[in-house]
């Protein structure tokens, strides 16, 4: 019974014990059959009927345990295996020599070393994967039987060197052919591990001490002898090594049930390496056919076939066939699916439920055991520059395709997690990933990475992205910072970092600038002084609560660099305060975080910090920290920072003028060197505490070092743009923070920064080179303090990718098909290794019944065509074919197996199909398809072809023809292609018979242009010589240049020449003519379809023999012709500018047709650098008009430029520079820069305003208006050079024209400004437009006589225009509705509002120009709201108007003397009628006789009382009432006698007060 294979481990039959007991069985079987055969007994024939055959067959089964036995498998079970196993093997070759009747075993030896393969010594990996190997129980080892240990020890990774090893085993057989008596076994084991094991088995072989002793003789000699010839190890045969295939481990068969996943594993041996190619019931599965249902894997010898989600048409026979050269071997197993029996609910299969058997591979996304992500259309290394945009792209394609559920996609930058921001956005469109930069920055710099999971399965793809400098603003100066970060924050100041640069500008950087800005302003702030050296730095002066970002700008001595990206937002506070303050909302747009600060309570001084301490010091700043002290209060505390120099006491307190408010703060201001103690106070309300302790001795200076440079840089290939760059790190390197690498290529002395983001660790790839250059590289450290020396120079390498086998040709088809032969077609593989593909060689085998046969080579010598026809072939036989492709590295793997083709004559009247169909010239709309004409023209010759295409995932019936006449070319421009879009193409041939059979297809290729493509360029020198130059920056070491015309090559004809060097071709045309018209074009070979290609036609033709012409006889280029200017004083400038000018060239000045020259009136000057030719003229005579002329001669080239000066243009030229004149004159002493003009601000007021220049002290400004000085209060200080003029209120009353004089000393200017007619009313409409824009809201008030809607203005000009319009028309004012402006109030008044005057109301304010619109809607609620009010306010009012009232006629106070009659008498009125009534004394009065009431008509009332006593004294009043409101009016009464009157002297009588009293 054999050993079960690794993979049943997990299953529930499974049997531990089945790792001890599989070795022991499988072992015993062996020494059982032998102990009963002849073996024993000499000279027997027992195994005389065995065929040669069988016993071949057991010496090959030995190879292959030997094969295994290097796999690593340092175990007990294994070890016994081993030597079990040689024993077994070494008696049967042994049985097998004497059954062929020889008593030597020479025999055995040569059919053992015939099978010998090369594989026994090869640094092979165990069966199983990392991952296989993690799910293997702890003490189970795979049952895998080694053949024994080989007789070299150490195991090798070079062919050479396993050839050697197989060498001397052979020359051990040669040594102990002729010897006798050594059984098999010994013979064969030779090393200790082997001789130890068959001391175990001796106790089966009957044998003499004898032999014993010179079996162990013999093996010392041995020993002694492989080390002699050892240098003979080179001379063996391969040849001999070769081997057929034969399993280690055969597939099992499998009943599973159905929806369940199976999987079949077998391990196979041979050499060369078999090929395992699997059927079912004797057809090759093929996975393409169905997408998710098939999985095939081959890793590390085990190949593995899985079968997803079985049903019962799974039911079949499978077959694993192997195949090398030297033949084929097939393995069987079969698997049954069954069905199972509960009641099955298929819901049981989708995501979420767990109730399924437990043999079932569930996964969150539904049913499905895996799945397959591959990336399409990726993004490669990709080269940007700071401020441009990229994105990055490719499409994921995942089988099975579920429609509902969606991949989830995440980016990486070096191995980060990539969050989308105002920098970086990420999109997902449901089969394509994109990664786009709207501003790419050098912190964008690193590797990507995309990873798209799909449930427990996931796929990366990773490419590097390079981001170079934007150009400096000023050349020479360094490039920006990166990566600013806030380190610290607190109240007094935030602690920054950045990184370095890498690109200096050429001059060692002097320090950094930092800028700060608060946020939700654009003001920019510089923090200090003078650069700072140190990557970090604390700033200061910020106000608390504040939030700040942060730039940094390098400097060196040829100026400042561009600023680095900004900082992310920090706020200027504690950390405790930011926690305390974290669910507070900050204040609007400003940033500012809202600061409370607790009551303070009296009376405890607070005692010292503790703590105290230098956490950071640099030759520019040092950091203090310390914590507050316990004894504080509840109130806040400040601190004060005190130094004294180190040794003395002599403190002196730093910050006086402004507290700290954190436990932090930062010194500045501290000479470098100098030796410093610190210690800090405590204060608030009730004192200052007592200094804390004194800090130990600070020297001032940076405590980090620049780190050393790095060392032994090596240089190593990869790919033929990039090199592999690795370094030995920075010895006692602190706190660093990466690496820059810089190349050079070899000879040019100029260094480019290879990656502008410091890399961590001590290996870079150096993409973006040029291939075939040799480069050089350095490399220098960087930390905070600075960057580090450059490392030495690398080696020279040169760039180019290293070389290794091609892949498969794919593509396999039968061209043509004869009786006995058959001619076959393939593509190219798609990588050739990064060398030439020399040849391929072709495999064919029989196919009898759908059962194959053995492989057998077509060919013995390499073809160097994609096409090869086989002889000698059977008739009618069914053939399948693999092609394998080899360069220099060696062969590659071959190709999958073709379909199978039947071998008959070809009898069709149609042609054959095209073949070698290539695509090249990819660009984002079109592409060039070629192809070669078919092998079987059919009965009559090919006359065109027709070229279909569709997109890549399009069905079937989605094919289009691109071309409805037949094309004689075998090539085509395809056009109008849409980006991005992936495409695929076939082509078929047409004759007199029809249209034969479509051509393989051709891609799919995805229609972009690639990044770095260029195009050919046409270019004429000169000498008038035309040619066509390419250049490719992709090169691989190996390409080659190859032109074509029409697409034929253009090798031997003989009106061209071709010359290449290195990356770049010319074409030159030796005569270009008519017969030279057509499509040129330029392949690079070893390249993805590199290509690009030139049309000339007869336009283009024409254009390039006049461009020669003109080259031929040159005139030199004029890049601006003659012109003049008028200069600052009045001087006329003359010039005109060349291209370019050699320092040869001449110029004649020329007027009037007379040659000028320098002198008094004329200066000429040329600039040949840029080509400026130039003439001055002090002063424009009237003699000096006329025409101009320059003319130019630089070497062969000439050229003239003319200007004519005469009439009307020389005199407005020569009016011109005499203005010029005056306005110099002008300058020189107090004038006016810019002249007096007007401006309404936004109080609608207006001010004129002026700009002054060359002013002094002494210098007066006098304003006036219709020439009248007009005072001004305020003085001018001309600090700012604006002079104004404020005008309030602004009316028709200040139009007039306004004047300004300058004058002082030197001189005087004026200004005037007219603001009349058209000014005025220009300035006017300015006016009346920002009164009408500073109208508020029209607003709606209820009044007693209706509703009034008004506006509030600045103030109000009679020119401003008011109009009122209700629901679109213009309202008509009546008495009811009236308009009216009082104050800076403009209102609407509706009387008696009705519901007709619902709506919506617009005043419109007009300017003169624009209408300025405010409305407001008087409807619905508003309406009856308002109206309700009117109507409270018009009863109120009717009340007030009809309430009873005392008109008038009652005293104050009435004096009169005793006995004397009083009558008074007074009006009263109210609607209706009112009562009246009279009190005394606040009590009711009634008439009586003494004292008459009466009230007549309704208006009038009488108080009479006919003899007056004094108990008439006192206060009365008269009380008028109706149903609208009462009111009382109240007089006093002062009765006197003469006698007392007359004694006591004359007395003022008592004032009273008359008040009336009103009540509702």
């Amino acid at each position: 019974m054999m050993s079960l294979p690794f993979y049943q481990k997990l299953h529930q039959h499974y049997d531990r014990s089945y790792r001890n007991k599989d070795l022991r069985t499988t072992m015993s079987q062996y020494q059982q059959e032998k102990r009963s055969s002849a073996i024993y007994t000499h000279g027997s024939t027992a195994y005389s009927a065995r065929s040669s055959a069988a016993h071949r067959q057991e010496s090959e089964a030995f190879s292959q345990a030997s094969t295994t036995s290097y796999q690593q498998q340092a175990s007990r079970a294994s070890e016994l295996a081993l030597s079990s196993s040689v024993s077994q093997k070494a008696a049967s070759a042994y049985n097998y020599g004497y059954s062929r009747g020889r008593t030597d075993s020479s025999l055995m030896l040569e059919d053992y070393s015939s099978k010998l393969s090369p594989q026994i010594k090869r640094a092979r990996k165990g069966l199983l994967s990392g991952e296989e190997k993690e799910n293997l129980p702890s003490d189970y080892m795979v049952p895998i039987f080694s053949g024994r240990q080989v007789h070299v020890s150490g195991i090798t990774d070079t062919e050479e060197e396993r050839i050697k090893e197989a060498a001397a085993y052979i020359a051990k057989r040669k040594l102990l052919a002729s010897e006798e008596g050594i059984t098999a076994a010994k013979q064969s084991t030779v090393s200790k591990q082997s001789t130890s094991t068959l001391h175990q088995e001796e106790a089966f072989e009957k044998k003499s001490r004898k032999v014993a002793i010179r079996e162990k003789a013999e093996h010392l000699e041995l020993r002694k002898t492989l080390e002699e010839t050892e240098a003979y190890h080179r001379k063996l045969n391969e040849d001999n090594l070769l081997h057929a295939p034969e399993f280690v481990i055969k597939p099992r068969s499998h009943t599973v049930w159905e929806k369940e996943n199976v999987k079949l594993h077998c391990s196979v041996a041979g050499w060369p390496e078999p090929r395992v190619t699997w059927y079912k019931n004797q057809v090759p599965i093929n996975v393409h056919a169905n997408p998710g249902k098939y999985i095939i894997e081959s890793r590390y010898g085990m190949h593995t076939l899985e079968i997803n989600a079985c049903d019962f048409e799974d039911t079949a026979q499978y077959r694993a066939s192997a195949m090398n050269v030297k033949g084929e071997l097939s393995a069987y197993a079969s698997v049954v699916v069954k069905r199972y029996k509960g009641e099955f609910d298929e819901t049981r299969f989708h995501a979420g439920v767990s109730t399924l058997p437990l043999s079932f591979a569930v996964t969150p996304y539904g049913y499905a055991s895996k799945f397959e992500i591959h990336f399409d259309d990726k993004f490669d290394v990709s080269f940007g520059r700071e401020g441009e945009t990229m994105s990055l792209g490719c499409r994921v394609v995942i089988t099975p395709d579920i429609k509902h559920f969606q991949p989830e996609v995440q980016w990486y930058r070096n191995g980060a997690p990539v969050s989308p921001s105002k920098w970086v956005q990420t999109h997902w469109s449901g089969d394509r990933a994109t990664l786009t930069f709207s501003h790419l920055n050098k912190e964008d710099e690193g590797l990507y990475t995309i990873r798209v999971r799909m449930g427990d399965y996931y796929e990366q793809y990773s490419a590097y992205v390079f981001v170079r400098d934007a150009d400096a603003e000023i050349e020479g100066a360094p490039a920006s910072p990166l990566d600013v970060v806030c380190l610290d924050a607190n109240k007094d100041y935030i602690i920054i970092s950045w990184k370095q640069p890498a690109v200096d500008g050429g001059s060692p950087i002097l320090g950094y600038f930092i800028d700060k800005c608060e946020v939700g302003t654009n003001n920019w702030s510089q923090c200090n002084d003078t650069p700072v050296k140190f990557a970090r730095f604390p700033v200061t002066g910020l106000i608390e609560g504040r939030s700040y970002i942060f730039r940094v700008r390098a400097v060196n001595k040829n100026g400042i660099g561009l600023p680095s990206r900004v900082s992310e937002p920090v706020a200027a506070l504690d950390p405790a305060e930011k926690a305390r303050l974290r669910s507070r909302p900050s204040a609007p747009w400003t940033g500012q975080i809202i600061v409370t600060e607790e009551e303070p309570t009296e009376g405890i001084v607070p005692g010292p910090p503790t703590d105290l301490s230098v956490i950071e010091a640099t030759q520019s700043y040092v950091v203090l920290s310390w914590k507050p002290p316990k004894q504080r209060g509840h109130e806040g505390i400040l601190y004060f920072i005190e130094k004294c120099d180190a040794g003395a006491e002599n403190w002196q307190r730093v910050n006086t003028e402004l507290p700290v408010k954190s436990p932090r703060f930062a010194l500045f201001d501290l000479a470098e060197g100098k030796s410093y103690q610190f210690r800090v106070r405590c204060s608030n309300s009730a004192g200052v505490g007592e200094p804390s302790e004194a800090t130990e001795v600070t020297v001032v200076g940076d405590k980090l070092d620049i780190p050393k440079a790095p060392s032994n840089i090596i240089p190593s290939r990869n790919t033929d743009t990039s090199v592999v760059v690795t370094w030995e790190e920075s010895k006692d390197a602190k706190e660093l923070v990466g690496y820059y690498i810089e190349s050079s290529v070899v000879g040019s002395g100029k260094w480019e920064p290879c990656n502008n983001n410091p890399v961590k660790g001590t290996r870079f790839t150096c993409h973006g080179l040029t291939t075939g250059q040799s480069y050089i590289f350095r490399v220098r450290a960087v930390n905070a303090a600075g960057l580090s020396e450059y490392s030495q120079d690398s080696e020279a390498i040169e760039v180019k990718a290293a070389i290794a086998a091609p892949s498969p040709p794919c593509d396999i088809t039968c061209l043509e098909s004869f009786r006995d032969s058959m001619v076959l077609g393939w593509k190219q593989p798609d990588k050739t290794g990064g060398a030439e593909i020399t040849g391929y060689y072709v495999n064919y085998r029989e196919v009898i019944d759908g059962v194959p046969g053995r492989w057998r080579e077509a060919n013995i010598k390499a073809i160097s065509d994609e096409a090869y026809k086989i002889s000698n072939l059977k008739e009618n036989m069914v053939y399948q074919f693999q092609v394998a492709a080899m360069n220099i590295a060696g062969l590659g793997e071959p190709s999958a197996v073709s379909a199978s083709f039947k071998c008959e004559e070809w009898t069709i009247a149609v042609p054959g199909p095209p073949h070698s169909l290539k695509y090249s010239e990819v660009r984002n709309t079109s592409l060039v398809l070629q192809w070669k004409p078919p092998i079987h023209s059919g009965r009559t010759p090919v006359t065109g072809y027709f070229v279909d295409m569709k997109e890549a995932n399009a069905k079937e019936d989605h094919w289009r023809g691109l071309n409805e006449a037949a094309l004689k070319n075998t090539y085509l421009k395809v056009q109008g292609l849409k980006e991005g879009v992936s495409y695929v193409f076939r082509v078929r041939a047409i004759n007199q018979a029809g249209v034969g059979k479509p051509s393989d297809l051709a891609g799919p290729v995805v229609a972009e242009t690639r990044p770095g493509t260029k195009e050919v360029v046409v270019s004429v020198d000169d000498d008038g010589i035309i040619s066509l130059n390419f250049e490719c920056d992709q090169m691989a070491p190996n390409s080659e240049f190859t032109w074509s015309k029409d697409y034929v090559p253009t090798e031997d004809s003989p009106r061209l020449e071709v010359e290449s060097k290195g990356n770049k071709t010319k074409m030159t045309f030796k005569d270009l003519g008519v017969e030279d018209l057509g499509i040129y074009s330029c392949d690079v070979t070893e390249t993805d379809g590199i290509a690009a290609s030139y049309l000339i036609d007869e336009e283009e033709l024409k254009r390039l023999l006049a461009l020669s012409q003109e080259h031929k006889f040159p005139t030199v280029p004029i890049k601006s012709e003659l012109a003049v200017e008028i200069l600052e004083k009045g001087q006329v400038r003359f010039w005109m500018q060349a291209e370019k000018l050699s320092g040869n060239a001449k110029v004649n000045f020329i007027f009037n047709d007379k040659e000028i020259f320098e002198g008094p009136k004329y200066k000429m000057h040329i600039d040949r650098n840029t080509g400026m030719i130039e003439m001055f003229m002090e002063k424009l005579q009237d003699e000096d008009e006329g025409t101009y002329t320059f003319q130019v001669q630089d070497g062969r080239a000439t050229g003239h430029s003319t200007l004519v000066l005469i009439g009307d243009v020389y005199k407005k030229l020569q009016k011109e520079a005499e203005f010029q004149r005056q306005e110099w004159i002008r300058k020189q002493g107090p004038h006016f820069a810019e002249y007096l003009s007007w401006e309404v601000t936004g109080e609608c007021n207006v001010l004129l305003k002026c700009k002054v220049a060359n002013i002094k002290k002494e210098t007066h400004i006098v304003w006036y208006k219709d020439e009248r000085e007009i005072s001004v209060d305020e003085k001018h200080d001309f600090k700012d050079g604006i002079c104004t003029l404020l005008i309030t209120e602004f009316s028709k009353k200040d139009a007039g024209i306004y004047e300004v004089i300058l004058k002082d000393d030197r001189g005087k200017d004026k200004s005037r400004l007219k603001l009349v007619d058209e000014a005025f009313k220009e300035l006017m409409t300015e006016v009346c437009k920002t009164i009408a824009l500073s109208a508020t809201d029209l607003k709606i008030q209820s009044t007693a006589e209706g509703i009034r809607l008004y506006s509030f203005v600045t103030y109000y000009v009679d020119d401003l225009k008011v109009n009122w319009s209700h629901n679109g028309a213009a309202i008509k004012y009546t008495d009811r509705v009236k308009s009216g402006v009082t104050g800076e109030q403009i209102w609407l008044q509706i009387n008696e509002p009705t519901p007709n005057d619902k709506g919506k109301y617009v005043m419109e304010l007009f300017d003169g120009k624009t209408g300025h619109q405010k409305m407001v809607d008087l409807s619905g609620q508003a309406y009856e709201e308002a109206f309700a009010e009117f109507q409270r306010l018009k009863q109120a009012a009717i009340a007030e108007k009809n309430r009873a009232r005392v008109v008038g006629g009652l005293p104050d106070v009435v004096t009169i003397q005793e006995g004397k009659a009083l009558n008074l008498t007074c009006i009263v009125w109210g609607d209706p009628t009112p009562e009246v009534s009279w009190l005394k004394n606040e009590k009711l009065l009634a008439s009586d006789e003494h004292c008459n009431l009466r009230f007549e008509a309704g208006k009038t009332a009488y108080f009479t009382i006919s003899g007056v006593r004094t108990s008439d004294s006192g206060r009365y009043g008269l009380v008028v009432k109706n149903k609208y409101g009462s009111e009382t009016s109240d007089f006093t009464v002062s009765v006197f006698i003469p006698e007392e009157e007359a004694r006591q002297g004359v007395e003022e009588p008592p004032k009273g007060h008359k008040g009336n009293k009103k009540s509702p």
